[in-house]
């Protein structure tokens, strides 16, 4: 069942300018469009925020590994 949602004059300006940037039919659409939006950038927030907690938790060792194999390593620095 639909629930009214009361919304602030200045920001039912701004759905009814998006309304005829978007091409929607209803201010509804432009809202839901902006929930979609909100949910997607929060999605790759979130998947950010575990690759750099991921890429903390193994630079230590990764820079180990780098450092055994650079003497073997086909292009010398400064010969």
């Amino acid at each position: 069942m639909a629930k009214p949602l009361m919304i602030q004059e200045k920001d039912d300006q701004k759905i009814e300018e998006l309304k005829e940037k978007l091409g929607a039919k209803t201010k509804i659409e432009v809202v839901r469009n902006a929930l979609d939006l909100l949910a997607h950038q929060t999605a790759r927030d979130e998947r950010i925020a575990r690759w750099k907690q991921i890429a903390q938790r193994v630079s230590k060792s990764s820079a180990e590994v780098l450092k055994e194999f650079q003497p073997y390593s086909r292009l010398k620095r400064g010969t």
